[in-house]
């Protein structure tokens, strides 16, 4: 499919959706794909990229950013404590704060290092035990423990199930938003990303509809 026909469908979805150019982000995920893959997107222009984990994105982006400026990369995977140090210095923004200890962590970074990325709460919208983010239950309290802490919330992720109407979850997702007074939304990839722009995400994550299928090694 490819970059050009992705962004030309997210316009599309924002101007059916009554909202501006410009409104919604595109997260190209480049998790587990070829550099020459990446070097492509990276040729026609796109800046904004998301990796799952810490180490790869280690392992790939130093090199990237020394040829290409003004990349802006976003952890849209699950950050263990003792890595996050790490994280600080290689992402301008983390989705998955998902838990207290994080947080605490994430504070403590912060003051240490004068700087934090700008951070996104996962809410497990489905309340799935084998899947990270805080419940929805306890999305306002945590919110509000992390703004006590000082950290940069700009919004809120979710992965809805795969068998479930994604609509349902951003709509919930957007609730939680709006009553914390929270703009960002981080919400569809490559199968529902229009529903979610319809719904009012600021943040898609797109892989395989822009890179083709992984190839894990």
């Amino acid at each position: 499919m490819g970059l050009a026909e992705i962004s030309d469908r997210i316009a599309k979805a924002v101007a059916a959706a009554g909202r501006a150019k410009g409104d919604v982000t595109l997260i190209a995920v480049s998790k587990v794909q070829p550099n020459e893959r990446v070097v492509a997107v990276l040729e026609e222009g796109h800046r904004c990229f998301g990796e799952n984990r810490v180490q790869e994105a280690a392992g790939k982006w130093p090199d990237f950013r020394a040829s290409y400026e003004g990349i802006d990369l976003h952890l849209i995977g699950p950050l263990q404590t003792n890595k996050a140090r790490q994280a600080f210095s290689l992402f301008q923004s983390i989705h998955s704060l998902d838990r207290p200890k994080l947080a605490a962590t994430c504070a403590r970074l912060a003051q240490e290092e004068g700087h934090c990325p700008d951070l996104f709460i996962q809410v497990n919208t489905g309340e799935e035990p084998q899947k990270a983010g805080v419940l929805p239950a306890e999305a306002d309290g945590f919110i509000a423990d992390c703004r006590n802490l000082d950290l940069p919330v700009k919004g809120l992720m979710c992965i809805p199930p795969e068998d479930e109407e994604p609509s349902l979850h951003f709509a919930l997702l957007a609730r939680i938003a709006a009553r914390n007074g929270l703009t960002g939304l981080s919400m569809g990839m490559s199968g529902d990303f229009e529903t979610a722009i319809a719904l009012g995400a600021t943040h898609v994550r797109v892989g395989s509809a822009i890179f083709g299928a992984r190839t894990p090694g």
